[in-house]
């Protein structure tokens, strides 16, 4: 059964015949999480890298911003047994889209950030598909933790 998760949403599941999407990911970046031992899995779509520019929206919605959405995945993924050494971390998106002049370099704060976050909590990207100027859907099957991105027509696991 797929599960969507939207702009500025994180969703986590144990069960088997799930797959967690998010699409649209342009500036935004999507971090799918996977622990093959405790079967558990997540994903976040985070819109803007620091919660620091509007701490009431952050807290009514931690999963708007990087380094609070990407906190709180890997909290909730603690919570469902998942152990940070066997943490699969697959990212997508951080483009660069309605920015030709790198004036605001939305996707790529949002990847540094994200990598930051992940860095601080030793955990290592297996896998990314970021940067560039288009957007992807990102997939995270839970039958067996692997993660695919489509984009342009094509799909290819990360």
């Amino acid at each position: 059964m797929n599960c969507t998760i939207g702009i500025s949403e994180m969703k986590i599941s144990t069960r088997p015949d799930d797959v967690l999407v998010t699409y649209s990911l342009g500036s935004c970046v999507g971090l799918s999480m996977y622990d093959p031992a405790a079967q558990v899995g997540g994903m976040v779509h985070c819109m803007l890298p620091l919660s620091r520019i509007d701490m009431n929206k952050a807290k009514a919605n931690p999963f708007m911003f990087t380094d609070t959405g990407v906190s709180a995945l890997l909290q909730t993924m603690f919570e469902h047994g998942a152990e940070r050494k066997r943490i699969v971390a697959k990212v997508a998106g951080g483009a660069k889209l309605l920015d030709e002049q790198g004036t605001f370099r939305i996707g790529e704060r949002n990847y540094t950030v994200l990598r930051k976050v992940l860095w601080k909590n030793d955990i290592l990207i297996a896998g990314e598909d970021v940067g560039g100027t288009v957007a992807r859907t990102m997939y995270l099957y839970m039958a067996n933790g692997v993660t695919t991105v489509k984009s342009g027509g094509r799909e290819v696991e990360l």
